[in-house]
């Protein structure tokens, strides 16, 4: 089981720090995603950390989010620095094992509005 937690309603420019917590002992080996999806939109990938820490993200994101992990706790996070209103989205957290089995969070909202 994934829980999200850290959305909320900010104003454009400013930071959200999203986490993502599992008791799963299954972290550690196992990649972990962002994807977000917008009211009327198809979910879209926004980055991914594998499980040796390597990063990347969608085109739109770079220089703005970082995503990082912390194995011991079993969490993961994405940092949200200057905002946009495109940004607004429901955000999901994403675990895949190295089987190729995913997991998914329930989502957390993010709305970037002036």
């Amino acid at each position: 089981q994934l829980v999200e937690s850290g959305g909320g309603s900010v104003q454009p420019g400013e930071s959200l720090r999203l986490s993502c917590a599992t008791s799963a002992t299954i972290f550690a080996g196992s990649a972990v995603a962002w994807y977000r999806q917008a009211a009327g939109q198809q979910r879209e990938w926004v980055a991914t950390i594998t499980s040796s820490g390597r990063s990347n993200y969608t085109d739109s994101v770079k220089a703005r989010f970082i995503i990082s992990r912390d194995n011991t706790r079993r969490t993961a996070t994405l940092q949200m620095n200057n905002l946009k209103s495109e940004d607004t989205a429901v955000y999901y957290c994403n675990l895949k094992t190295w089987t190729g089995t995913e997991y998914w969070g329930q989502g957390t909202q993010v709305t970037v509005s002036s």
